[in-house]
């Protein structure tokens, strides 16, 4: 959530900056500061008769021992008229503030200064062409769907069956290869200073808001009614959240986290030949890596965390590129993501493995987290990236590395999985 003070001091440059997003807030901006100079108002009013209240209410006892209890009885009765007041002011100031932070709510993050301006995808920058040779498999390159029913790696009639389309089973193979990069990819992030948490797979209406996922992304997360209770759509969210409401020191700072769960995302209104497969799932495991940071460092944590990710596609062998995803292309949250994505050498086009993003205080200002500093206490920078996200990740190591007999696992994994390769099921 925005500051209001940034949109006070710094509005043209706020709106410089959603416009990249192709939004004209003027109004919008204009609309919280007007709600907020009201929020000041009220407090000002109230403020004032509660010190008239207490001033008073010493006065009387004053008096009362004097023993001029009319002027003391007078004087209650101001009290009086003042109780009578302040609850309907109250009332009226609690609805000033909420009408404030719905308000906020409803504005996305700034982006940088560095990211491009643009409507959709084809506006992104690539910010660092694609590393490693792209496979050249020839007609006969099977996608991964195929080489899925091959290898016994998963089944997707399995998930219909169980519980509906985009719900995947992995079984054997597929099984054991995910379990490899889950253990892989967690050993690399704790190998690199971040702390493994296994945080829980559902979080509350506080939570979900404190990180942005609402009122953004409501219809895209499960709902569980009975409890209130949101499954969540990455680890991001309770992860970040273990630190809500937390003043620390600045000396525990950076703090990095990193988490496997399993990720769950209604992806409403994803059809078509280009989700076939893992390419767009309900239900997908993905590991995360999160950084809580000071300000000034913040953008050094964000180039140190894809520096992290790409050194984990290198190790996988998986050819990559990195994008600068434009204002438009970019999440409600974020003031910089950079998107990962690897190629896919028998559907022939790049997919998104991960997303790197700095949020600069538009989470922290939810989350209420803060550090002290010389000068007082300030929010802090939230971070986070998919170090890394499974299903894509096993669609490109399936079609990349298939061959007559087998398809051949990077090195990295080989200790992981045991073996050097998949092997065909059984005819």
């Amino acid at each position: 959530m925005l500051l209001v003070s940034t949109l006070r001091d710094d509005r043209e440059r706020v709106l410089t900056g959603l416009n990249k997003r192709n939004l004209d807030a003027a109004q919008s901006v204009d609309r919280v500061v007007s709600l907020d100079d009201r929020r000041k108002e009220l407090q000002a009013r109230l403020d004032n008769l509660l010190a008239e209240r207490n001033s008073l209410s010493k006065t009387i006892g004053e008096l009362f021992k004097s023993g001029r209890k009319d002027e003391a009885n007078e004087k209650r009765q101001r009290v009086n008229d003042i109780k009578e007041q302040t609850g309907p002011l109250e009332d009226e100031l609690n609805r000033a503030v909420e009408e404030l932070e719905e308000a906020l709510l409803q504005l996305p993050n700034v982006p940088h200064a560095r990211v491009p301006a643009g409507s959709s995808a084809e506006d992104n920058e690539v910010y660092r062409p694609h590393e490693g040779e792209l496979p050249a498999l020839g007609n006969d390159a099977h996608p991964h769907w195929e080489l899925a029913a091959t290898y016994g790696i998963f089944d997707l009639e399995l998930g219909v069956r169980t519980t509906g389309s985009g719900f995947p089973v992995f079984t054997g193979q597929g099984a054991r290869l995910q379990r490899s990069l889950v253990n892989y990819f967690l050993d690399r992030n704790t190998a690199a200073g971040y702390t493994e948490y296994a945080p829980p797979l559902l979080v509350n209406e506080d939570t979900a808001r404190a990180t942005g996922q609402l009122p953004d992304k409501e219809g895209q997360m499960y709902y569980v009614p009975a409890d209130d209770l949101y499954l969540i759509p990455t680890a991001e969210v309770p992860l970040t959240n273990l630190y809500r409401g937390e003043l620390l020191d600045a000396d525990r700072l950076p703090i990095r986290l990193t988490g496997y769960t399993p990720c769950f995302r209604r992806e409403a209104g994803s059809y078509g030949a280009h989700v076939r497969g893992l390419n767009r799932v309900h239900q997908f495991d993905k590991v995360e890596i999160v950084q809580l940071a000071r300000p000034e460092e913040s953008y050094d944590k964000l180039d140190e965390m894809v520096d992290h990710v790409a050194g984990l596609l290198r190790e996988l062998e998986l050819p990559f590129r990195i994008l600068r995803l434009c204002g438009g292309d970019m999440g409600f949250t974020s003031a910089m993501t950079y998107d990962f994505e690897v190629w896919s050498a028998a559907q022939e086009r790049w997919l998104e493995v991960s997303s790197v993003s700095n949020f600069e205080t538009y989470q922290s200002n939810r989350l209420k987290l803060r550090y002290r500093t010389e000068r007082g206490t300030e929010l802090l920078h939230t971070l986070n990236g998919s170090a890394l996200a499974l299903p894509r990740i096993i669609a490109a190591l399936l079609e990349n590395n298939q061959t007559d007999g087998a398809i051949l696992l990077p090195e990295v994994l080989h200790g992981y999985f045991g073996k050097d390769r998949l092997t065909p099921l059984a005819s």
